[in-house]
């Protein structure tokens, strides 16, 4: 356990290093009214357009902002919002920025009180919250989210096994990171972050961003050969699989959601 803590404590400085870097990210899992009958899409874009451009695009304490829509995940009335921070400090300052935004977009009580009534119509009452801290293997940030993108979404959970070494973990990570990822063409955008606060400790979830469906499919078929490429000797990539294998339960979870263009920060 202090190994993998050591890692994490690690990349959250190299991470600070950058200053222009994003520290955190927050990520609200949010469900749909079923019950609106009156629910359009294209209705449902202009008000969150409305939010971002007086709002969202104002306040210099968020960093990047993003909503994400069910594709193939186990809850198709569930919708993510995203947003980036330099720091754990500018998460609460945001918050409060948000509001004096809000107050000076919507300056009569009676208009803010009928927006926030029309944007809540939208969602139910449930959501959940997670934070997660960024790490440095970032590799083709996306300059360009004006158009629709698949984003694939791995959870992987960490084992923290009793000889768990620091260095060794650290290697193999930016090893994987090196030689599968970083310069693959399929992939648009990488993102692994780590858990920072929420309901589960040993979370780490990692975010693939890929121009369609075929692509994603076409990167998981393109693995082995990737992997036999960047450790040609069977008995050695064998061993290594099983090395970088310890740190991890072997449980994951696999979630496919579609970015919302022209919803971005």
């Amino acid at each position: 356990m202090v190994a993998i803590l050591l890692l994490f404590s690690t990349t959250k400085i190299l991470a600070q290093e950058a200053q222009t870097a994003p520290q955190f990210i927050t990520v609200t899992t949010m469900h749909w009214n079923m019950e609106n009958d009156d629910f359009d899409m294209d209705t449902w874009k202009s008000v969150e357009k409305e939010y971002l451009d007086k709002v969202t695009m104002k306040n210099e304490y968020i960093m990047s902002s993003s909503f994400y829509l069910h594709n193939l995940t186990p809850d198709n009335t569930e919708l993510i919002s995203v947003r980036t921070y330099g720091s754990w400090a500018d998460i609460e300052k945001a918050s409060q920025k948000n509001s004096e935004l809000q107050k000076e977009a919507w300056a009569d009580e009676t208009s803010r009180e009928t927006f926030f009534k029309k944007q809540g119509a939208f969602y139910s009452n449930e959501h959940s919250d997670e934070i997660y801290s960024t790490m440095p293997e970032v590799t083709k940030p996306l300059l360009d989210n004006s158009k629709d993108m698949v984003c694939y979404v791995r959870k992987t959970h960490l084992a923290f096994p009793e000889d768990g070494k620091n260095d060794e973990l650290r290697t193999l990570f930016t090893e994987n990171f090196e030689k599968i990822i970083k310069d693959n063409p399929l992939v648009k955008g990488y993102y692994p972050n780590r858990h920072a606060w929420g309901a589960d400790g040993t979370e780490m979830m990692e975010a693939f961003f890929f121009d369609s469906l075929a692509d994603l499919e076409k990167m998981f078929d393109g693995l082995p050969d990737l992997y036999e490429k960047a450790w040609p000797d069977e008995a050695a990539r064998k061993e290594r699989g099983e090395k970088f294998g310890k740190y991890f339960t072997g449980v994951h979870g696999d979630y496919v959601y579609s970015l919302v263009a022209g919803l971005s920060k």
